[in-house]
């Protein structure tokens, strides 16, 4: 990897979000990345890269040690063979395939990947899964995204399954998330293994089965001051 022989330290790419913003007078559209997940890896040992979602990102896969997929808006439902919902707001549909592009790119060398919220939902989505579009709809309440008019995260109790890697990397025995999502895994990919669950049912941790490390989580890591998930994949690329 050039990352380590360059810099000593791992280099943890994270895939780019979009947004208009005003910025001294002027409208634009900008890439950004969460400033806490930058933080947060860079604390643990490692030189953050954003990468932008624009065709041909997946050549990057050879130059980086490990993949962290933040959350974002609604992933195109055409992806898994559905109409959308009302309330499905799939914003970047073009940057959608080509983060698939750079997903299974990371994944076929090796890299260790980390995806939230959305970008567990894209590591479901690319191996074959369904979202539920709705989550209200299927659970009866809006506990994971509160109905608020200020953004409000949720707090769920966990059930994890023992001896799965999420369950070691928390090593809680009630563990609550902070999550806001109006989304979920409805059908499970081929080749993933559900790992966490909230006390719904609804889906909360996913692990590529047989890879090395490969996790996904439906919570708002990044919101929080908990940077187990952030150490864990940046010591885990450390180790290749």
């Amino acid at each position: 990897m050039n990352g380590p022989a360059s810099t000593g330290r791992p280099v943890i790419g994270i895939c780019a979000r979009t947004a208009p913003v005003t910025f001294q007078g002027s409208d634009m559209v900008v890439s950004f990345a969460l400033q806490a997940h930058l933080g947060f890896l860079a604390a643990a040992g490692c030189t953050p890269l954003l990468l932008p979602l624009l065709p041909g990102v997946e050549a990057l896969a050879d130059r980086i040690d490990g993949l962290l997929i933040p959350g974002g808006p609604d992933l195109d439902p055409t992806l898994y063979g559905e109409e959308p919902h009302p309330g499905t707001w799939a914003a970047t549909p073009d940057a959608d395939r080509v983060e698939l592009g750079l997903i299974r790119a990371a994944l076929d060398a090796g890299l260790p990947v980390l995806g939230i919220c959305r970008g567990m939902q894209l590591l479901n989505v690319l191996h074959g899964g369904s979202l539920h579009q709705h989550l209200p709809e299927v659970t009866g309440h809006d506990g994971h995204r509160p109905d608020t008019p200020s953004f409000t995260l949720g707090t769920q109790p966990l059930k994890l399954e023992p001896g799965s890697r999420i369950a070691a990397l928390l090593d809680e025995d009630e563990p609550v998330t902070a999550c806001h999502h109006h989304q979920a895994v409805n059908r499970l990919g081929t080749g993933l293994t559900a790992t966490g669950w909230a006390a719904d049912g609804t889906v909360e941790a996913i692990e590529v089965t047989d890879h090395p490390f490969a996790v996904g989580v439906q919570w708002e890591a990044g919101f929080t001051p908990d940077r187990r998930l952030h150490q864990a994949l940046v010591h885990a690329a450390g180790r290749r």
